[in-house]
C-alpha cells in the first residue's frame, strides 16, 4: 500500500445480488467491471456466501472457487483491485449460512432471520470463534481459496469477515485474539504477503463485542469500520457526513493501525419505474443529487482525516424480480444503494467518485479532540464515550473548512 487514497466499492451485481455465485454469469461481471474502471474505481470488495464456497464442512466447492478465479482474471483485466471476504455472513438485514453452521437446537435469534437452502430459519448460528469443528472448516475454506488466488495480482487483501458480531460474538476477547491468529496464519501461509483485514461496523464500537480494534490490529494489517449515520440512535442527523471520519478516527485510535472506511452511503428514491418509492419505509430514501453530495463531502472528510480508502455501499440498485427475494422483501430500503441503477445506468455519485483525485490524501490533522479518553477504558462505557468524542470532534473539525 502507498500513501495515497484508494476508492473502491462493495460489489454484488444488479442481476442477481447475494444469489450470484449460484447463477454466475461471467460476461455481467465482465461488464460492471469495465464500468466501475471507466469511472475509476480502484477496490472491489466481494464476498464470499458461506453456502456457496462451503456447502459442507468438508468441502469447498470447486466450480464456485474456479468462479472466484474467473472474477480475478476479470479484475486484471480491468486493472480493478479485489478483496474477497469470507464467511459471509451478514448482509443487508439476514445472516446468510450454510445449514450445518445452524445450531437446531438454540434459541431464535432475536434480531437477525438466518437464510440457508433457500428458506428462513429462526435459530442461532453455532459460533465459529469457539467451536473447534468450525475453526477446522473455516481454515480449510481460507486454505483452499488463498491457494486458488496464491500471486495473482489482483488481489489486495483479504478480510476475514462483514460485520461478523451480528452472526455471533467471542466468549471473551482471548478467544477472538485466537481465532483471528489462526485466521491470519492460514492466509499468510497460502498467500503470503498478501494483506489481512477484518470488517468491523460502528456496532463493534457502540458495545463491547469481545472483538477490540485493538485485538484485530494485532493480526490485520490494516483495519475497517463501516458506517452509516441513519442506523445511529445518537446521532440527529441522518445524513451527518461527519460521523465517517469520526468513526475511522476512533478505530485508528483504539488500534493504532490506518483504516480503510469499507462501508459508506445511502439509497436513493427510484427515478427509473417502477416508481415504488415509500414514505413509510423505516430507512428513509434520498434523492440523487443530495446523496451525491453526500458522497462528496464523505470522501472530501475522509481523506482529509488520514483514512486510507473508502469503499461505497454498494455497486448497483437490485432489478425488480428480485424484490420478492430475501433481502430485499423485508429491507425494501436495500434495494436502492447502488450508484448505478438497475437499468445500468449510472447515479451522479459514481460521476463524483471518477472526478475525486486520490492526490487529496493527508495525515490525520484532526487529533487534539482525543485527548482525555482513554484507550484502554473506552469499552467500559463506550456508547457514551462515542457521544462525547462526537460531540468534541464535530467543534474541531467545524473549524478546519473541509466542506
Amino acid at each position: 500500500m502507498n500513501n495515497c487514497f484508494y476508492r473502491g466499492i462493495n460489489y454484488w451485481p444488479a442481476h442477481k445480488a447475494m444469489y450470484w455465485w449460484k447463477k454466475f454469469d461471467r460476461d455481467e461481471v465482465n461488464r460492471n467491471f469495465g464500468l466501475l474502471k471507466r469511472y475509476q474505481m480502484q477496490i472491489v470488495r466481494l464476498f464470499l456466501t458461506w453456502e456457496d464456497f462451503q456447502p459442507k464442512p468438508e468441502k469447498v466447492e470447486q466450480q464456485t472457487l474456479g468462479n472466484l478465479l474467473c472474477v480475478a482474471d476479470l479484475a486484471e483485466k480491468h486493472q480493478l483491485k479485489i478483496m474477497p471476504t469470507f464467511f459471509c455472513g451478514h448482509m443487508s438485514g439476514v445472516n446468510w449460512m450454510p445449514k450445518w453452521m445452524i445450531d437446531p437446537g438454540s434459541e431464535p435469534s432475536l434480531r437477525f432471520p438466518i437464510y440457508s437452502d433457500g428458506t428462513y430459519h429462526y435459530s442461532s448460528i453455532r459460533n465459529f470463534y469457539q467451536e473447534p469443528e468450525v475453526i477446522e472448516a473455516q481454515l480449510f475454506q481460507v486454505t483452499q481459496v488463498c491457494r486458488q488466488l496464491n500471486g495473482h495480482p489482483s488481489i489486495w487483501a483479504y478480510d476475514l469477515g462483514n460485520e461478523s458480531s451480528n452472526c455471533c460474538i467471542p466468549h471473551n476477547r482471548k478467544s477472538a485474539r485466537r481465532w483471528l491468529e489462526l485466521m491470519q496464519s492460514a492466509i499468510t501461509s497460502s498467500h503470503p504477503d498478501c494483506p489481512v483485514t477484518i470488517g468491523m461496523h460502528a456496532e463493534d464500537l457502540e458495545e463491547d463485542r469481545q472483538l477490540w480494534p485493538q485485538d484485530a490490529a494485532i493480526y490485520c494489517d490494516f483495519l475497517c469500520m463501516h458506517g452509516y449515520p441513519f442506523y445511529l440512535s445518537w446521532v440527529s442527523d441522518p445524513l451527518d457526513v461527519h460521523i465517517l471520519p469520526f468513526l475511522g478516527l476512533v478505530t485508528a485510535w483504539l488500534g493504532h493501525k490506518p483504516v480503510l472506511f469499507q462501508e459508506f452511503g445511502a439509497p436513493t428514491r427510484p427515478v427509473i419505474p417502477p416508481l415504488t418509492y415509500q414514505p413509510s419505509l423505516s430507512t428513509p430514501l434520498w434523492e440523487e443529487t443530495r446523496v451525491a453530495n453526500y458522497y462528496r463531502q464523505a470522501l472530501n472528510l475522509l481523506s482529509a482525516s488520514g483514512i486510507i480508502g473508502a469503499l461505497a455501499w454498494c455497486f448497483a440498485d437490485y432489478i425488480p424480480e428480485l424484490w420478492e427475494l430475501p433481502p430485499l422483501k423485508e429491507n425494501a430500503h436495500e434495494r436502492y444503494f447502488g450508484l448505478v441503477r438497475h437499468d445500468g445506468s449510472v447515479k451522479p455519485a459514481l460521476e463524483f467518485f471518477s472526478d475525486f483525485a486520490s492526490t487529496n490524501f493527508k495525515e490525520n490533522i484532526f487529533s487534539d479532540w482525543l485527548s482525555g479518553f482513554s484507550r484502554d477504558d473506552f469499552y467500559l462505557s463506550p456508547r457514551q464515550n462515542l457521544t462525547a468524542m462526537f460531540s468534541k470532534f464535530k467543534t474541531v473539525i467545524g473549524k478546519e473548512n473541509i466542506l
